[in-house]
């Protein structure tokens, strides 16, 4: 409830957009139109890269193609994504999947803020996973 109310007061004040990764994914053309050379259209191709992910994410977890669905919105017009509880393509907006603008941003902005710290200190500290213990052994019938 807590998140759902969150969600409502951040599209209130800045707006919604289509869901389900479309938005972010629409965002990818206007990359094309950047001119860098290096490092940086390295950069802007791993960014546009990154901008597929949450919408092809979605369809791997329903069980579909991910980069097949991501194509075909590709093609398709603004706004249009896949629904993956129904399992078809349509107007996000129309279809009532939405997410609030401030969070599509914030996240980005983090997302950006953190891949540049990464770079720039060229190191990154993160927990070691355990590894888990294997079960024991099924003991044998006497």
């Amino acid at each position: 409830v807590e998140d759902a109310l969150s969600a409502t007061r951040s599209a209130v004040e800045e707006g919604i957009l289509p869901g389900g990764g479309v938005a972010l994914l629409n965002t990818s053309p206007v990359l094309d139109k950047v001119k860098v050379e290096g490092d940086e259209a390295t950069g802007v191709a791993i960014l546009k890269r990154a901008l597929e992910e949450p919408l092809r994410w979605i369809v791997i977890n329903a069980g579909q193609e991910g980069s097949v669905v991501v194509d075909k919105v590709k093609r398709s017009k603004k706004g249009t994504g896949y629904d993956a509880v129904k399992g078809d393509f349509g107007d996000m907006v129309a279809k009532g999947i939405i997410d609030p603008l401030k969070v599509t941003r914030t996240g980005l902005e983090n997302a950006s803020s953190i891949a540049n710290m990464i770079l720039t200190t060229e190191s990154l500290v993160t927990d070691i996973p355990e590894k888990e213990k294997a079960p024991m052994p099924p003991m044998p019938e006497y």
